[in-house]
């Protein structure tokens, strides 16, 4: 592949796209940069090459132009001597260095549009290594944390947790039957502070009764006096 076709690839390639379609989008967008940065000291590379090319051309240029400007002043020298034969063989020369300084100019014009569009390319690539370097950081970053969730998620469906919570529930459930004979030991047993709360829970309802007998005395004492005066 010629570093012009590559050149294009690269430019006209759709980082997202790439990235998307990697398997590890970090070590992915490290390999664009390196290709890209490799890339793009080629292209100035050859770039420099273009421009001494061009400045060796234009050497010519000017020289042959010269050389026609001699043989045109020779044409006419040998014309006003009367030297015809000189004169048509010296304009055959002037020709053929008229013809020769076209063409290199045509190559100066090939190799001019050719180091424009280049330029044009260098741009647009530096364009896209600063966008690569911008979302390196990002990149990397989001894959360590997406890392960190799947070790957690790998964690959570891990039948080694399941054990250990297994684990914690049977020792919750041996600490409730410990605690359960721990108890079992105090029923049926009564201490002195249960029975004087027995003694008080007594106390309350003699005098609750006490009360409810006094109010049903009342009432009997009223109705008999009611009915003794009725009497009268």
């Amino acid at each position: 592949m010629s570093i012009f076709s590559r050149m294009s690839d690269i430019v006209n390639s759709n980082i997202n796209s790439l990235l998307d379609k990697a398997e590890d989008p970090e070590k992915m967008v490290k390999l664009i940069i390196q290709e890209m940065e490799e890339t793009l000291v080629e292209v100035r590379t050859t770039s420099a090459r273009a421009i001494a090319d061009k400045k060796e051309l234009q050497r010519r240029a000017d020289w042959l132009s010269s050389e026609a400007n001699e043989w045109a002043r020779k044409v006419e020298v040998s014309i006003r001597k009367g030297r015809d034969d000189l004169a048509k063989a010296a304009l055959q020369e002037q020709n053929r260095t008229n013809e020769a300084t076209s063409s290199v100019e045509d190559e100066i014009e090939l190799l001019t549009g050719t180091m424009s569009k280049l330029g044009h390319d260098i741009s647009a690539l530096q364009e896209k290594i600063k966008d690569a370097k911008l979302r390196q950081n990002a990149i990397v970053l989001r894959g360590k944390a997406a890392q960190s969730r799947l070790g957690v998620k790998q964690q959570l469906h891990s039948s080694s947790l399941d054990d250990a919570m297994l684990r914690f529930e049977a020792y919750e459930q041996k600490m409730d039957r410990l605690e359960g004979q721990i108890e079992s030991y105090d029923l049926g047993q009564r201490t002195l502070s249960d029975e004087i709360q027995d003694l008080e829970g007594d106390e309350e309802l003699e005098e609750q009764l006490a009360a409810i007998k006094a109010e049903i005395s009342d009432s009997s004492d009223k109705k008999d006096k009611i009915i003794s005066n009725n009497n009268q």
